[in-house]
């Protein structure tokens, strides 16, 4: 089949980085990309690699509007193969599927199944039930909930919210909130426990970046896993509970086996993502969060090590016959997001946490990029502008302030 012959994936999300390097790593396959994009002029949506780019809402009804606006004239080819790249994005297309089954192909588990992966208070009671490693959390549905498990936590510990709905990434841009203390946790309940109908407490896993595991797969018919890759955080940012920016592929089995567990058991099918935390002391994994149905930041560095987790995922909704590449090798392949880890990395060496000499060889070895391509370079430099030009907006208001 010639790549003009062959079916669009539609990257819903193209503005950010895990919807650019999906389309990068689509595009280089040959497969025409339609990215749909809430700002096309993020530096991320500067890309060259899409046939075509949609600006518009990228969940909710806006959304399923678009691609019904789409499908008719992307289906001459075959049903477009949709890649969602945030959970809002999941939510809308498994809720929406039938209404957008003559036009795409929505590779996603039945709705329940999303459902229960994707909220943490219903994924949690699935995760005790089923016997998976998870830490002990409470669910907080109102203020005395939050000081009947001030008394019961151990500390430190997590509070975060069971889905990051559009209200609460209004108010911040922070996944979750570390807490030292009992008065440190109900402060930080108070100050954003209407950014949720509920939120969510769980104990603090001990250990460093670096104990933070990751299994990235793709599972067809049957919840059979067809390409599966584990990595590992080496640096976040922003610190302690941030996003990985320099992570490197390591052999790690139970965590293989626990993501593994977990799919099949629930019967899941498409891409699957799980986050896992070793615990320094006792040595034992615990599962932090799924996301599923979407790429992730990590599914660059699965493809750079070989395996070929977003085009097994074409091949097998097209029809294609499946790469040859979706078995982990162990070659020693990073993933770094470069503005991003000089950021940590500069933290880090503050502290006196990390040398000039450790931070250089941390860099050392073949790497895929967030954002940095030789062959598409715009969005690379479009970011760096535009935190130049924040940095400069912030000292202008704040002339006291450093503009970090």
């Amino acid at each position: 089949m010639t790549a003009a012959a062959l079916p669009a994936a539609v990257v819903i999300g193209l503005d950010c980085m895990t919807g650019l390097q999906t389309a990068r790593i689509l595009a280089r396959r040959g497969v025409p990309v339609v990215g749909l994009a809430a700002d096309a002029r993020h530096p991320c949506a500067r890309t060259r690699v899409c046939r075509q780019i949609v600006e518009g809402p990228i969940d909710g009804d806006g959304l399923l509007g678009t691609l019904a606006g789409l499908g008719p004239g992307l289906a001459a080819a075959g049903r477009a193969v949709l890649y969602p790249c945030t959970d809002a994005a999941v939510l809308t297309l498994s809720r929406g599927r039938d209404a957008l089954a003559p036009w795409y192909r929505v590779v996603l588990p039945a709705p329940e199944v999303i459902e229960t992966l994707l909220d943490k208070l219903r994924f949690h009671a699935y995760a005790e039930a089923a016997g998976l490693p998870v830490p002990p959390a409470f669910v907080l549905g109102s203020r005395a909930d939050a000081v009947a498990a001030a008394a019961r936590l151990t500390y430190p510990a997590v509070l975060k919210p069971p889905v990051k709905t559009a209200t609460w990434q209004a108010h911040t841009k922070a996944k979750v909130f570390r807490v030292e203390d009992p008065a440190d946790f109900l402060a930080t309940y108070d100050r954003c426990q209407a950014w949720a109908d509920a939120l969510v407490v769980q104990a603090w896993v001990e250990g460093t970046d670096a104990d933070l595991y990751s299994y990235n797969g793709y599972f067809g018919a049957g919840s059979e896993p067809l390409a599966g890759f584990v990595a590992r955080k080496l640096r976040q940012w922003p610190p302690v509970t941030g996003t990985s920016c320099l992570g490197e592929e390591c052999r790690n089995d139970t965590v293989r086996d626990v993501a593994e567990r977990l799919f099949r058991a629930i019967g899941f099918t498409g891409l699957g993502y799980v986050e896992l935390k070793r615990d320094r002391r006792t040595g034992a994994h615990f599962i932090i969060e799924p996301n599923v149905g979407r790429p992730t930041g990590r599914s660059a560095i699965a493809e750079a090590g070989g395996v070929e987790l977003l085009y097994t995922m074409y091949c097998d909704a097209v029809g294609l016959p499946l790469p040859a590449g979706r078995t982990q090798r162990y070659t020693g392949v990073k993933w770094l997001h470069l503005r991003r880890d000089a950021q940590s990395a500069l933290h880090e060496w503050r502290g006196g946490r990390l040398t000039l000499g450790e931070w250089w060889r941390s860099w050392r070895g073949r790497k895929a990029h967030a954002l940095w391509d030789a062959a598409d370079p715009v969005p690379f430099w479009a970011d760096i502008g535009h935190v130049v030009a924040l940095g400069l907006r912030r000292g202008v208001t704040n002339p006291g302030r450093p503009t970090s």
